[in-house]
């Protein structure tokens, strides 16, 4: 079984959009195909229209009531593709293996003593470089990386690499990674010029195929579907079953290199204390009963309005919405967007104007936190 991530620390550049979209592909292609959904705020699961209580947050966490098997969490989408769905749940399992020894390799444990009959498993990283993402590269032999045609991708793709780098030589942990572009849009010159800058810094690390902007991909995410089973003649199904076939052609037997489990902790361990101490989860809530949409935007996002931004409503009928963001030590601007009204934090008496004549939320981010 191939497991591979799809993973980028930048949202907005169709990562669960490809997760969702390839595995379908591959399984029309006769692939069986497993996607585990590793995103507490389960893009994936609702793309696909799932939605559980007992999900991948059951497999790995040893604190919940519902204890489960990666088997006993499968959702069957269609022929040949599963999903391990995920919830909002899954937001809190990085604060609880804080304390323990081999938490960067609990997916890669759960995965090992899995016994399938899949040929793939894709992992839907979530929008950040924190433990879950961690635990996905160190659970995969093959990283896809999503980068659209903007020009804020070729940094966000530099640093993920940074990280995939790390784990391999200094952990003698066999992983690759490709970058795959997505979101072109043919008509724009800006899309050429930024295509032209990918291949120059990533040639030797970069897929043929490119995934086009087409607008059947976000009518089939919110019809619950993949985009092949939506409307398989449009750009999107075209792309992505090229994407599939790439992958596949591609396809070459890999030797995993051998290293002990002792020597795997030990350094990994040591990388992990690292890169964990950059980063603090912190937790945003809004009472907005009346709300159909929140999001959350600020200086950690570049004031971007995506779908990583979007808040969780707690809870059917629940008038409370919230999300976890892992940020780096330091001062931030924020607020929220209320169905299209900005607005600050209520709860935060911690305010500054900002150039534009209005008022920004400001948090301190520090390990009191």
């Amino acid at each position: 079984m191939r497991i591979i991530s799809i993973a980028n620390q930048k949202g907005g550049c169709g990562k669960t959009t490809t997760a969702v979209n390839l595995s379908a592909g591959l399984a029309s292609l006769g692939y069986k195909v497993l996607l585990i959904d590793l995103d507490p705020q389960a893009h994936a699961s609702l793309g696909l229209g799932v939605s559980r209580e007992i999900t991948i947050y059951d497999v790995l966490s040893k604190l919940t009531k519902y204890k489960a098997t990666l088997s006993q969490i499968i959702v069957p989408i269609n022929d040949n593709f599963d999903l391990a769905p995920s919830n909002i749940l899954l937001s809190t399992l990085e604060q609880e293996l804080s304390d323990e020894i081999s938490r960067e390799a609990c997916l890669h444990e759960v995965l090992s003593s899995f016994k399938s009959n899949y040929d793939f498993c894709f992992i839907d990283c979530p929008p950040n470089l924190g433990l879950l993402t961690i635990n996905a590269i160190r659970a995969s032999s093959e990283v896809i990386i999503p980068a659209e045609a903007s020009r804020f991708s070729v940094e966000g793709v530099k640093k993920i690499t940074e990280i995939i780098d790390l784990i391999k030589n200094r952990l003698n942990h066999a992983v690759t990674n490709k970058v795959l572009v997505t979101m072109f849009d043919s008509r724009l010159n800006h899309s050429f010029e930024v295509l032209n800058t990918i291949k120059n810094v990533f040639a030797k690390n970069l897929f043929d195929t490119i995934v086009h902007v087409n607008v059947k991909l976000k009518e089939a995410q919110s019809s619950g579907l993949p985009v092949i089973a939506h409307d398989k003649y449009c750009r999107g199904s075209k792309d992505y079953i090229s994407l599939a076939r790439e992958l596949t052609l591609n396809s070459k037997p890999r030797e995993q290199e051998k290293v002990t489990e002792k020597a795997v902790k030990a350094t990994l361990e040591k990388k992990i204390e690292e890169e964990m101490r950059k980063f603090i989860p912190v937790a945003f809530n809004l009472h907005a009963p009346d709300a159909k949409e929140v999001y959350l935007v600020g200086d950690f996002n570049n004031w971007t309005k995506s779908d990583e931004a979007r808040m969780i409503r707690q809870g059917n009928g629940d008038a409370k919405w919230s999300i976890n963001l892992p940020l780096a030590r330091g001062g931030y601007r924020y607020k929220f967007i209320v169905d299209d009204n900005w607005t600050e934090d209520p709860l935060n008496p911690k305010k500054a104007r900002n150039s534009f004549g209005g008022v920004d939320s400001l948090i301190e981010v520090s390990d009191n936190n």
